[in-house]
């Protein structure tokens, strides 16, 4: 459906203009970085049983909350700073996940490899872009691999369907209607 600017978008970015710009500029394009993953990571296991929308108002205030998403400084979050998370209106304040974001930032902090190479080695094959959104899964063979891998590894509060979700956000599946302006 065309919105005011005359371009085609998938259906889901058409309700705020916060969607909007989170579907033109981030969601499914390439994203690099062992700190940025791990941001994505964090907000995808918040945004469980949420909509997007509450994690993309809240996310200045995770950033703050997290240290901009710093492996090397969330890795050495303790009980003080669960205190501090837990009282922080700004952010989800869900005791499992706020743990989890902090136990998962010490999984990272002592991978072999970087949490971004880990992560992208679960790529999938490009495929072509789906036609509607009744054709997006939830999970695929290859959410379903990273997912086991990751909980092998030892993260925390990251299924298929959120490792899916993380797939789709930063660009190792294009996930954009095939009628969308997005290329």
């Amino acid at each position: 459906m065309p919105l005011s600017d005359g371009r085609f978008r998938c259906p889901w970015a058409e309700s705020s203009q916060l969607y909007r710009d989170y579907h033109d500029q981030e969601w499914g394009r390439p994203l690099h970085g062992d700190d940025a993953m791990f941001e994505r990571m964090c907000l995808e296991a918040f945004q469980s049983g949420l909509a997007w929308i509450t994690i993309l108002r809240k996310r200045p205030a995770f950033r703050t909350a997290f240290s901009g998403f710093s492996i090397e400084r969330v890795a050495e979050f303790g009980d003080d700073d669960v205190a501090r998370l837990l009282a922080d209106t700004g952010i989800v304040r869900n005791r499992a996940k706020i743990e989890a974001a902090i136990a998962n930032a010490e999984v990272a902090r002592d991978l072999d490899t970087g949490l971004d190479e880990l992560i992208w080695s679960f790529a999938p094959p490009a495929r072509p872009r789906p036609r509607e959104l009744a054709e997006l899964p939830a999970t695929s063979p290859e959410s379903i691999a990273l997912a086991k891998e990751l909980k092998k590894r030892g993260f925390r509060f990251i299924g298929p369907t959120t490792a899916y979700a993380l797939m789709q956000a930063t660009g190792m599946v294009d996930d954009h209607l095939s009628d969308c302006w997005i290329r």
